[in-house]
């Protein structure tokens, strides 16, 4: 399952996430966002655990629970949809 993990502090590290999730199973992946022109994180994670169950638990234990002074958002990912870019025009003048 793929959890999302919102309001982090742009600190918070990939092994902070990871520790706090592993308490409840063996976890897949963590995924901090970056943006892509400053480098920093956006204040935002995925994290993959293998196992519903133990994955709907860390969302109910952990969603509204404080890691590095911040309260964490923590639910089930959507999935991911088109997004337009919002970027300039191509082609042609204007």
């Amino acid at each position: 399952m793929n959890i999302f993990v919102g309001n982090l502090d742009y600190t918070t590290s990939v092994n902070a996430i990871r520790k706090r999730f592993e308490s409840f199973g063996s976890v897949t992946s963590v995924k901090i966002v970056m943006d892509h022109e400053t480098g920093r994180s956006r204040g935002f994670a995925f994290v993959e655990m293998a196992n519903d169950a133990e994955a709907r638990a860390a969302i109910r234990a952990l969603n509204g629970s404080d890691i590095e002074g911040r309260t964490m958002k923590v639910s089930e990912a959507r999935a991911r949809t088109d997004r337009r870019t919002g970027g300039r025009p191509t082609g042609g003048r204007l």
